[in-house]
């Protein structure tokens, strides 16, 4: 069939598809004419906008054929559009576009604007501020005058029809590479916006964003540098001495090696980090297994407790794996690795370190030596604790109980005062605890007293400047052997709390632009800072949220708060070693014991809410690891706590979530789980109802067949399959699968969905699909080329919705009756 154009030129109707049955024109739809600059445009048009549109029933469903209903005869009254198939040059009007009105209608509309258009009104003849106004006014502005498109988009030729891309060489080494290093002639989404829209340089905002220092150093602004300034003196007042007692005291390695992860990782988070207000350091959970790492290696006799230099070597390996794991997940795209590890797990985890930490301090608080017991649990540190108290060294415990009180004290008051008085968060208050007792112990000579000093602290193995050592030799292949699955977890831990960090800081202050949070990005800047740092034998240092949180109270706002930094610890490096030597270890061990102290104070608020929400199992979990880890060790804790956390992850994502649906009363479009209320719920006869609302894996598909057919036989997953039958088996002769959640399903699951639909079919079940996605999405076309389609009876059994199927399962209900009696 042809038709002629306003021109007089015959327009030709495109065959239509041997899987779809030509559509009927409606009545009800005006189509307009086709100019030939319609024509024009269509031809210009890429390939995924040139499609013929197909119409079909007001609610979206996907028909062969708009044909009114049975049930409901003026269903067909409203129509939309969906498109299926190429464009073949002219198109007639019954395949033409969306009808636009006419210039005669135009100016019927604009007729009625007459009174509108009244100097008094508005003091324009011809403007465009009507309520019937032909056409909006343009969403342009001044500040968006470049672009050319304001909708985005992908780019048409970029995915292929099953979904992913069509270019081999962009699905393998990506976009990035491809568009920059390459030089590709195909293109990415990502090229073809930046061209459609006047970017010149697109390379260049790929360099900028995966080297933030790029983007924030030229919008850097000499106003900023005061606040950054005093933020990093502020943060040196407070972590430098932090850093040696958690050398010293936790990793057991040379105080001067804490002091070098405060010289390299911020500096390196600077230049890579995407939160501009998150400084990167040392932290109390990662020193503690560092130190697990070197008494392990000290046990098997493959280094001492006096051999610092090679004990330094080990933490410099831990630090070194711990750095390469997360870089590796970051250039492999596991940002979501921080998911992996429960809450529950973290928090009782993170409240057994703190218990650890502190009755680990006590012991050089009391002066007590304890060398026979320091390698074993927290119990058994207890019990020495108790049995040689009435020896503790009097002077050593009033200076180490003694400043403990005071930093209590001190952040107590500020906690309380900040929020009239912003400016107590300046009071260096650790700072002076160190700087007063060390100058009592230098003027009344508390060593000669039995007062234990840090002593001489010197860089590397005695010499001067900061010693390099490559930490993957072949004489380390012990030690890594020991260190790789702590080093795993330092990792994990690290990232965990370097994003929560990150999220609640946020994306930065003061006017920076363009500095987005991404969790791969950050765990490339981590890792690389870490890597860097196991060279020169440094703990490993991640972002924590009280150094960030002191950072943006004090004024810092970019991170050349964190360059400062690290150049104040290279200072201190350089020139300030000596003066360390009259710093009492009780001091030192004080200030550790006030971290761990803020690392168990959190836990009981966990308690109270799982509590309140009755999350037994939550309580559970945290009891079991916090147990394991203070009454045996931190390795059973850690093993424990990951295995439980993966298992809940894997049964979580192998556990089919369907649910049996029933209609609500009076709502005969509204259907809900009947499980939840079903004293409520009106359940249709002769039909079960099944919802999908989670794609298809070859993870939770199977147990998917075991769980339908407990719905078929007791109507519920919760009754125990030891029961006979409950659920006569005539309402099952309909099953309809609201699949609207199944937004992609891999081959195993399709495979296992055909089985069973098979299945019903063989014994005589109608099956019956509803709100599926669209004919052109990977979902479809799994279900058409496994024969899923098929084998229900084709497209018409693939309705918009549970009603929709409702009504179908009737009518052809009905037509088998009277097909029956007609025999």
């Amino acid at each position: 069939m042809s038709s002629q154009s306003p021109s007089g030129e015959p327009l030709k109707t495109p065959p239509s598809s041997p899987t779809r049955p030509k559509h009927v024109k409606h009545p009800s739809v005006q189509h307009a004419p086709t100019t030939p600059s319609r024509l024009r445009e269509a031809q210009n048009m890429s390939p995924e906008d040139r499609h013929v549109p197909v119409l079909q029933h007001n609610s979206g469903s996907s028909t062969d054929a708009l044909v009114p209903s049975i049930l409901d005869p003026g269903a067909s009254d409203n129509t939309t559009f969906e498109f299926f198939g190429p464009v073949h040059g002219n198109e007639s009007q019954a395949q033409g576009f969306i009808a636009e009105p006419s210039q005669m209608e135009e100016d019927e509309r604009t007729r009625l604007l007459e009174n509108y258009h009244d100097p008094r009104i508005c003091g324009l003849k011809h403007c465009n501020h009507g309520t019937f106004s032909p056409r909006a006014p343009s969403i342009r502005s001044a500040t968006t005058s470049s672009i050319m498109n304001g909708f985005g988009g992908r780019y048409p030729d970029s995915i292929g029809s099953d979904g992913g891309p069509r270019d081999n060489a962009h699905a393998i080494f990506g976009d990035t590479i491809m568009d920059t290093l390459a030089g590709s002639k195909s293109k990415s989404t990502s090229k073809w916006l930046a061209s459609r829209n006047g970017i010149k340089n697109p390379g260049w905002t790929y360099l900028a964003y995966y080297f933030p220092f790029l983007k924030w150093i030229t919008q850097y602004r000499l106003s900023w540098f005061r606040g950054d300034l005093i933020a990093a003196l502020t943060m040196a007042s407070f972590y430098i001495p932090m850093s040696l007692s958690y050398a010293a005291n936790l990793g057991h390695i040379p105080p001067v090696n804490g002091l070098y992860a405060n010289v390299f990782n911020p500096i390196i988070y600077a230049l890579l980090g995407t939160c501009p207000q998150m400084v990167v350091g040392p932290e109390a959970a990662g020193s503690l297994l560092v130190g697990q790492v070197v008494r392990s290696c000290i046990e098997k006799g493959a280094s001492g407790d006096d051999d610092s230099v090679l004990n330094a070597q080990i933490a410099g390996v831990v630090t070194s794996i711990a750095g390469a794991v997360i870089l590796g997940a970051g250039l492999t795209r596991l940002g979501f690795l921080d998911s992996v590890l429960s809450r529950p797990f973290l928090r009782g985890f993170i409240s057994a370190i703190g218990f650890v930490i502190l009755v680990d301090q006590t012991i050089p608080e009391l002066g007590l030596r304890g060398h026979n017991v320091s390698h074993g649990s927290s119990v058994d540190k207890l019990r020495y604790i108790f049995g040689k108290i009435h020896k503790a060294h009097k002077l050593t415990t009033a200076v180490s109980f003694g400043s403990f009180a005071i930093i209590m004290v001190c952040r107590t008051l500020k906690k309380r005062l900040q929020p009239r008085y912003p400016a107590v968060a300046y009071f260096p208050d650790r700072f002076l605890v160190v700087v007063i007792s060390a100058v009592l112990a230098w003027k009344y000579e508390w060593d000669k007293q039995g007062l234990e000093l840090l002593g001489d602290v010197k860089s590397g193995a005695g010499g001067s400047g900061i010693p390099f050592h490559w930490p993957l030799k072949t004489q380390h292949l012990t030690h890594i052997d020991t260190a790789l699955g702590t080093s795993v977890l330092i990792a994990l831990l690290g990232f965990f709390e370097s994003s929560v960090a990150a999220k609640s800081l946020g994306e930065g202050t003061s006017g920076l632009q363009g500095m987005t949070l991404s969790a791969n990005r950050e765990l490339i800047a981590l890792g690389t800072a870490n890597v860097v740092g196991g060279c020169f034998m440094a703990l490993p240092a991640f972002g924590g949220y009280g150094r960030s949180k002191v950072n943006a109270s004090t004024g810092g706002t970019t991170p050349m708060s964190s360059i400062l930094l690290s150049l104040i610890s290279l200072l201190c490096v350089a020139f300030m070693l000596p003066y360390f030597y009259w710093l009492p270890k009780g001091v030192l061990s004080a200030m550790i014991s006030v971290v761990a102290y803020s690392l168990i104070e959190e836990c009981p608020h966990d308690i109270k809410f799982f509590v309140k929400i009755k999350g037994w199992s939550e309580l559970a979990l945290m009891v079991v690891i916090f147990l394991a880890t203070i009454f045996y060790s931190l390795s059973l804790g850690i093993a424990l706590g990951i295995s439980l956390s993966l298992l809940a992850v894997v049964k979580h994502a192998a556990k089919p979530r369907i649910q049996i649906l029933g209609r609500v009363p009076g709502q005969p479009n509204r259907f809900e789980n009947a499980e939840l209320s079903p004293e409520h719920i009106e359940h249709i006869e002769g039909c079960l109802i099944v919802k999908i609302p989670e794609p298809l894996t070859f993870a939770n598909t199977g147990d998917l067949r075991t769980r339908l057919r407990r719905l078929e036989q007791y109507g519920t997953n919760k009754a125990h399959p030891s029961l006979p039958r409950v659920r006569h088996e005539d309402n099952n002769r309909n099953i309809i699968f609201d699949v609207h959640g199944v937004t992609s399903i891999d081959g195993s699951g399709t495979q296992v969905l055909a089985e069973i639909v098979k299945a019903y079919v063989d014994r005589g079940a109608r099956v019956i699909f509803c709100r599926l996605p669209h004919r052109r999405s990977q979902v479809y076309q799994r279900f058409e080329d496994s024969g899923i389609v098929e084998m229900c009876g084709g497209y018409r059994h693939f309705v918009a919705s549970v009603d929709e199927a409702l009504k179908l399962s009737e009518v052809e209900d009905l037509s088998v009756y009277f097909e029956e009696r007609a025999r």
